[in-house]
């Protein structure tokens, strides 16, 4: 069974930067990167992925109709054991609570480090295994 990572963003050039900063990983087939570019198409997508192990969701918070954080609960009520992290160009203290406290595991600012990003990801791979 192959391994998703979930990445919902409204921003065009978000897929193109993920898949270049993990290309060797997509490459390798470590795992299968899926983006959606709104709320409901990431629910739509989070309740259609049983083929693949869905092992993290990475979710920008500001995005035109449903937010990611009002994603945030509906994604936990499909699939509660499923680690979801925040992106944020504002990672003020409020937003951090507000993420925590619907269930996000994590919270990311803008511009992310890639490099905590790959180890959050490779730990996600390592608890998958």
């Amino acid at each position: 069974m192959s391994v998703l990572v979930l990445v919902v963003d409204d921003e065009p050039d978000v897929e193109a930067l993920f898949r270049q900063q993990f290309r060797r990983d997509l490459r390798a087939e470590r795992f299968i990167m899926d983006f959606a570019n709104s709320a409901p198409d990431a629910l739509a997508r989070v309740g259609d992925t049983r083929e693949h192990s869905l092992i993290l969701i990475l979710s920008d918070i500001n995005m035109p109709g449903m937010t990611g954080l009002e994603m945030l609960p509906k994604v936990k009520a499909i699939r509660p054991e499923v680690p979801v992290i925040m992106i944020t160009a504002y990672g003020d203290a409020d937003t951090r609570r507000k993420a925590l406290e619907n269930g996000a595991t994590g919270l990311l600012t803008k511009p992310i480090d890639f490099s905590l990003l790959r180890e959050e990801i490779d730990t996600r791979l390592a608890a998958a295994n």
